[in-house]
């Protein structure tokens, strides 16, 4: 049993870790269903733009589903057509702006994965530039080919050119030597940025190493709890409203917070070091239900990356 126990609290340590592979496997799974079953090649002067959907259209679908499964955004965005300084504060005009990048950076993860793998794979890549016209990237590619290779290089990711099978293979095999170099530079890139970010965001905290693990630990377990208490209260709210109907009874009270607690416990929480707070409901419990001031002392949101 401790054994057990051991094993389960190292994969909930590691669920970021694990989410992420996971996200990973979905997409190299889903790019080959792609590739295999419903991507077919034109071949024809359709071949630039074909190619290019398929390698961009489920990345932008991807970053759509990013956003819509981030609480956050819609934490920021919830009501702001009624209170619009709801996300532009009064003083920290910023905080729109520095909230939906953190938002942004966490949706980007899946469309980046995506075209790593789309671009590995180079199906997509060598769809698409075989169908390019631009003359400059034409004499680039068919440098020392046969005349053909300028009229039906398009032929080539379908095998149906009539050039020299020598030059065709070796034109499909330089777009997809291009199509890996670039997915090795977003690859490269990308992970370059992560580590730069992480290293800014780790060196501009005004916290120590232990206190944002405490934290880390705090909003889940805040989190975990939040949902329980919903599941309670919303439990005991139905039951007690339909045998009233039902009974024909006076209702008891049922203590919920008011209209104002929910739109104050509802924002995103910024940071101060001068209060230790750890959530906006920490807040709320410790200095009641008011009004809350957005301070202009933030930091950045460390709870929401693995802290090793």
């Amino acid at each position: 049993m401790d054994s057990f126990q051991a094993i389960l609290k190292f994969f909930m340590n590691r669920k970021a870790a694990i989410g992420y592979s996971f996200m990973a496997l979905l997409t190299m799974g889903g790019e080959r269903v792609f590739s295999l079953v419903a991507f077919r090649c034109p071949c024809s002067n359709e071949n630039f733009r074909y190619g290019l959907v398929f390698l961009f259209s489920p990345a932008f679908v991807l970053l759509v589903i990013g956003y819509f499964l981030n609480s956050k955004t819609w934490k920021l965005f919830t009501g702001c057509w009624v209170n619009p300084r709801k996300i532009f504060p009064r003083g920290n005009t910023c905080h729109f702006f520095y909230i939906f990048g953190q938002i942004t950076l966490n949706a980007l993860v899946a469309p980046v994965m995506w075209l790593s793998v789309a671009l590995l794979n180079g199906t997509f890549y060598e769809c698409a530039m075989s169908g390019l016209k631009n003359p400059a990237y034409l004499h680039a590619v068919c440098h020392s080919k046969s005349a053909k290779c300028f009229e039906e290089l398009h032929k080539v990711a379908c095998d149906k050119s009539s050039m020299p099978f020598s030059e065709s293979d070796e034109l499909k095999r330089t777009l997809q030597a291009q199509s890996q170099i670039l997915g090795w530079c977003v690859i490269v890139t990308t992970a370059l940025l992560s580590l730069l970010t992480t290293c800014c965001a780790s060196c501009q905290s005004k916290v120590s190493h232990l206190q944002l693990m405490f934290w880390r630990v705090y909003a889940e377990k805040e989190k975990e709890q939040l949902e329980q208490i919903f599941q309670l209260y919303a439990t005991k709210l139905s039951e007690r409203n339909l045998k009233c109907f039902f009974e024909n009874k006076e209702p008891e009270a049922i203590p919920l917070p008011a209209f104002q607690a929910w739109e104050d416990a509802s924002q995103l929480y910024s940071f101060s070091s001068n209060k230790q707070h750890y959530s906006t409901i920490h807040r709320l419990v410790e200095e009641g239900q008011k009004e809350i001031k957005e301070e202009r002392e933030t930091m950045l949101d460390f709870v929401d990356r693995e802290i090793p």
